[in-house]
């Protein structure tokens, strides 16, 4: 049945993409509201282009439009359904702040909210001194606080993330490739508590722009192990409509980790969607 609806969710979403030519709008705002993919972030900053784009103070870029994004996450194998809705703006071209907010409901279990404020640094632009081959490098943090995580564990935490990404254009289509080192005390991203210890992990993304507004990605997040919780490593790919310069929707399936492992904690696979605005 999730496949069913996977395969609909595309084929709807590239019958839309047939009547609108737009550019590519990376990066969007991730699950935790940073701009990113869906569980990752990328360097690139959740910024806009243009001449009207950012309030300026004579010719400083003093703060950009904003970046908003929606996600629905279906889990049926452990009974889970997972909205998320983010918004994310950049200060003087170097600086993203993000704000996210996460509900997860799950069938005979007291519904979780979290709530995550992200910062992330722009350290080096891509191709910076017109050196075509260096990618653009990120620092980031990321506080989270969960409701419902029971006394075992902490309520809140912090992210640390460095990451590098590049837009290859050499090639018959452009790809973006992304990859990053996570350093995290959250069981399942924090939905489940923050551990006392802190653990470091790797993540990664590519995708590829098949046209000037569909985009086909592979994304990987390593799953964290501390001493007596350890975390399933997360994998999904997606497509992407560019519906116009302001609009995109995605459309995924998801694997979270085997639900019935005894030696990780899974959450299964599923479908996943999500609409994107940027002003």
């Amino acid at each position: 049945m999730k496949g069913l609806i996977l395969v609909f969710v595309i084929s709807a979403l590239t019958a839309v993409s047939c009547f609108n030519k737009s550019e590519a709008a990376v990066p969007f705002n991730n699950l935790e509201g940073v701009g990113g993919v869906a569980f990752n972030p990328l360097a690139y900053l959740a910024d806009s282009d243009g001449e009207d784009s950012h309030f300026k103070i004579t010719n400083t870029d003093i703060i950009g439009k904003p970046r908003f994004g929606g996600w629905y996450v279906n889990l049926d194998d452990v009974k889970v359904d997972w909205t998320s809705l983010g918004i994310a703006d950049t200060f003087l071209k170097r600086l993203e702040v993000s704000y996210g907010y996460e509900t997860i409901a799950q069938s005979e279990v007291s519904t979780k909210h979290k709530n995550n404020v992200g910062t992330k640094l722009l350290l080096i632009p891509e191709n910076s001194k017109r050196v075509n081959f260096i990618p653009a490098v990120s620092i980031g943090s990321i506080w989270k606080h969960t409701s419902n995580v029971g006394s075992a564990v902490d309520a809140s935490g912090v992210d640390y993330y460095l990451v590098a990404t590049k837009l290859i254009t050499q090639l018959p289509r452009p790809a973006l490739l992304s990859a990053g080192l996570l350093s995290t005390k959250g069981r399942v991203t924090g939905v489940f508590g923050y551990d006392k210890e802190r653990k470091e992990a790797g993540f990664g993304n590519i995708d590829l722009l098949l046209t000037d507004n569909i985009v086909v990605g592979f994304e990987y997040k390593q799953g964290v192990s501390f001493p007596t919780f350890k975390n399933a490593n997360y994998w999904q790919i997606h497509i992407g409509v560019l519906v116009n310069n302001n609009l995109s929707l995605i459309a995924a399936y998801v694997n979270a980790g085997d639900h019935k492992s005894s030696s990780k904690t899974g959450l299964g696979d599923g479908v996943v969607l999500s609409a994107q605005y940027s002003f």
